[in-house]
């Protein structure tokens, strides 16, 4: 059977990721503050970026979790198969 090699993000890769993360989501908090527009647009907006960024997250996890569960049914699947050539070629 093959051996899974696990892969881990550099520190230089989550730094930029949040730095990117950051930078994007608080100018355009920023941008939103400036904008020459009433209070209540300003709120409406604020909520559609805070719920835009939690939904992105939810997903982002979502799908990180559907990947890590279909590499796990795919090693036990490939262990039972495995398992069932040994024993019919041990016959």
């Amino acid at each position: 059977m093959e051996d899974t090699i696990l892969s881990q993000n550099t520190s230089a890769w989550r730094f930029q990721v949040w730095i990117a993360f950051a930078l994007s989501f608080g100018l355009t908090l920023i941008g939103l503050y400036y904008a020459e527009i009433d209070i209540w647009t300003k709120g409406y907006l604020a909520m559609g970026l805070i719920f835009t960024v939690g939904s992105c997250f939810s997903l982002a996890k979502t799908l990180r979790d559907d990947h890590e569960y279909s590499k796990v049914v795919n090693r036990v699947s490939a262990a039972k198969t495995e398992q069932i050539l040994k024993d019919y070629e041990g016959r």
